[in-house]
């Protein structure tokens, strides 16, 4: 193997396969090959997790063009919202007041988030939104529109084929680099190409080709014996290697195309990288090896891993008396399950020691999309309420055309609209069309229509909030025609048309079309004679001003469409049935064909007749039990259910 340009390793001979007394891989071929595929059981799988560093703090340090090691703050009314890493050396945090803020450090940059304005049609930072908290709503756009430009950076720096992002939310992403990986490999340690031993996939993989790693600057988590630092790494190890070489790359393109820094976390599954990401802070990558887990576990407390900080984790303090995860690792899975049930006692107890399968989901998509205003002082007409309608739907379309609206990828199925009335409130939904395309100016008629309902109601004022939604989120659909297609006429047909399919040989054309018309005029001209009367071949001197189906294309525009292939088309010695379009060879076979149908009518008489002698019979029974009608006949008492089959002396046809 050639040496990386980024590393230098140190090389050794790599046991060749099946030879006697060499040291083999914990890892077999199986294990390579499932990396290709994003297994989430494969031992040798990769993830990564990208955590940009103070991220609304940053995009305000870049837009105003504020250095690096400047305190700055985002502001939010009287609240602070993030806080730069030269700020919080000054000992600023969330919970501080800008007044507080300025106080710790007279220096701050404290910059208000945009608003939407009462009255306005777009969102903007105003210099005194934190004293118009009754005007303004809060706009998280600008944010938003970078993460997207973050996104398709992070995309843009990884292979096409072999990458699998989940956006986890606004300033965080989930990589799966496994099959990257799993390619890198290929290339640098040929050996791997060969297949396994036997050609059987359980068959150990031979050591890899290098003695020892560099890890540059990468943050790796200490193991308990440090002799394990200078043990020969397995494949695992190297895997984490090459994904550390990938990721440095990504925040290094997120850094010179858009100025912003990141930390990450490397690791086997997602549930060890997010907390690496989070581990050295900021602008720094953490690595947590195979045989450093429970190390790296060890040290935190539980109640900082994702889904067990909130009542869940409160829950298992409860019950075991400790937050810590290095108490709780000699807690046997029985005891978990005993004191927190099955499903969520063996989920601990896995989460305790790092195990976690859960996919990087590249289709992760938001269900639903809210935007709301809680207003003091109150507003009391309808006109308020309008103004701040369209600030909600201006709001939520924005969003929308990240999910790709605009593109009809997805867009919302129903609107809901929320109104409250000192302790009291009101609801109204409403299904959005689908035969127009979706924009602001649609989403506030909408929004005003629902409201317009809840006003007709009586004691509706003053309203003390306010807020729209949007869910029901479904892929769009292309290609499909709407029922407006399939009800046009004439030249508005024929354009239709001329649009929809693509264009063939005028004579191919009339060949095709000829037997469908054909079967047309024998349907409205009546009369058995039609049916026993041959079809002429075509170029006999037949009339062609009837070839194509009434309200159908005229034979100028034949050439613009698709030719039907001849296997499809009526042979020209058949016989077509009337009822059902079906071919038949000849007069003697159509005559058998239509008997067919007539002792199908017949059964189908019988059928109905019967239903409907049953029925009577069921009334006349009803009567009788309820108190016969004065003057009603008295009808035979039937018990038990109706009889369905033939009467005596008949037989049942049958119809093949």
């Amino acid at each position: 193997m050639s040496s990386s340009p980024q590393h230098t390793f140190r090389h050794r001979d790599s046991s060749p396969a099946g030879a006697p007394g060499r040291k083999r891989s914990q890892f077999t071929y199986r294990h390579l090959h499932q990396m290709a595929t994003f297994n989430t059981s494969c031992p040798l799988r990769v993830i990564a997790h990208l955590d940009l560093d103070c991220f609304y703090a940053q995009v305000e340090m870049v837009r105003l063009g504020v250095p690096e090691d400047k305190p700055l703050a985002v502001q939010q009314w009287q609240g602070l919202i993030a806080i730069n890493y030269p700020a919080r050396e000054f000992g600023i945090g969330r919970h501080c007041t800008v007044t507080e803020a300025k106080k710790l450090c007279p220096e701050l940059i404290h910059q208000h988030v945009a608003t939407w304005r009462e009255g306005l049609e777009k969102w903007a930072y105003h210099p005194d939104a934190a004293e118009n908290i009754a005007t303004d709503k809060v706009s998280l756009d600008p944010y938003r529109l970078e993460s997207r430009r973050i996104m398709a950076t992070i995309k843009g720096a990884l292979p096409h084929k072999l990458q699998k992002v989940e956006k986890a939310s606004i300033d965080e992403v989930f990589l799966d680099l496994s099959a990257q990986v799993h390619a890198a490999l290929l290339e640098r340690f040929p050996e791997l190409a060969n297949p396994p031993p036997y050609d059987d996939a359980s068959e150990q993989l031979p050591m890899p080709s290098i003695s020892a790693l560099d890890w540059q600057a990468d943050a790796l988590v200490d193991l308990h014996d440090e002799d394990w630092e200078f043990d020969d790494p397995d494949w695992d190890d190297v895997a984490l290697l090459v994904a550390s070489e990938i990721v440095r790359d990504v925040r290094a393109a997120i850094k010179n195309q858009l100025r912003y820094t990141c930390s990450a976390g490397i690791a086997r599954n997602k549930l060890l990288s997010k907390l690496g990401s989070g581990y050295k802070k900021p602008n720094m990558q953490t690595v947590i090896r195979n045989r450093a887990v429970q190390r790296f576990l060890s040290d935190f407390k539980f109640t900082k891993i994702r889904n067990l900080g909130g009542k869940l984790g409160e829950q298992v303090k409860q019950a075991f008396g400790t937050e810590s995860v290095s108490d709780l690792l000699s807690v046997s899975v029985e005891q978990f399950k005993l004191k927190l049930g099955d499903d969520t006692g063996v989920w601990i107890w896995n989460t305790l020691r790092g195990i976690d399968a859960s996919e990087v989901s590249s289709g992760t998509q938001i269900k639903s999309m809210l935007s709301a205003k809680s207003f003091r002082p109150s507003i009391s007409t309808m006109e308020q309420a309008a103004r701040w309608l369209r600030i909600f739907a201006a709001d939520i379309f924005s969003r929308l055309v990240e999910e790709g609206v605009l593109e009809n990828k997805r867009r919302p199925r129903t609107m809901n609209l929320h109104h409250r009335h000192e302790r009291q409130t009101r609801s109204r939904s409403s299904p959005i069309p689908l035969g127009r395309p979706l924009d602001e100016k649609t989403l506030f008629e909408l929004a005003k229509n629902l409201l317009s309902q809840i006003v007709a109601e009586n004691d509706v004022w003053p309203c003390v909030n306010l807020s729209l939604s949007v869910g029901g989120f479904e892929e769009g659909i292309s290609g499909n025609m709407g029922i407006d297609a399939f009800l046009l006429k004439g030249d508005e047909a024929r354009a239709h048309r001329d649009e929809s399919k693509t264009s063939l040989a005028q004579d191919s054309r009339r060949e095709a079309y000829q037997p469908t018309a054909k079967r047309r005029r024998m349907e409205n001209s009546g009369g058995i004679q039609r049916f026993l009367t041959k079809r002429e071949p075509s170029g006999a001197g037949g009339d062609t001003s009837d070839v194509m189906p009434a309200g159908g294309l005229p034979e100028e525009d034949l050439s613009h469409h698709q030719t039907i292939t001849t296997h499809e088309q009526t042979p020209i010695t058949s016989h077509v049935c009337v009822r059902c379009n079906a071919n038949v060879e000849s007069p003697e076979a159509l005559q058998s064909h239509t008997d067919w149908h007539f002792a199908k009518d017949l059964q189908e008489e019988e059928r109905v007749s019967q239903t409907f002698a049953n029925r009577q019979a069921a009334a006349a029974g009803s009567s009788r039990a309820g108190g016969q009608k004065p003057g009603a006949p008295a009808g035979p008492k039937r018990p038990g259910r109706p009889k369905k089959g033939a009467e005596r002396g008949q037989s049942k046809l049958s119809f093949g």
